[in-house]
């Protein structure tokens, strides 16, 4: 059984958290590479806007090992259907 759109697609979302754990670790590496490279070309601005880049790149990364941890409620199997619409009482 395949259930419709509910319309709540952007608050209930699920993501694939594999992925995001993938990109998120690339941009990291980069936003590092990017860091020391300005840094060490005396860009400190740019070094800056990197290593600012890099911490929000981070973040991402204790988000969604955390949502991996807590389990199905974030990463559900296939067999796990979509969240039900909120009732309005």
């Amino acid at each position: 059984m395949r259930m419709g759109r509910t319309g709540n697609e952007p608050l209930r979302a699920r993501s694939a958290l594999r992925t995001r754990l993938a990109l998120a670790a690339f941009g990291l590496a980069w936003a590092i590479a990017g860091t020391v490279l300005f840094a060490d070309l005396g860009r400190t601005g740019w070094a800056v806007f990197f290593g600012l880049l890099a911490l929000a790149a981070a973040t991402d990364l204790v988000v969604i090992v955390r949502h991996i941890r807590q389990g199905p409620h974030w990463q559900p199997g296939r067999d796990v259907p979509p969240y039900e619409p909120l009732r309005k009482r």
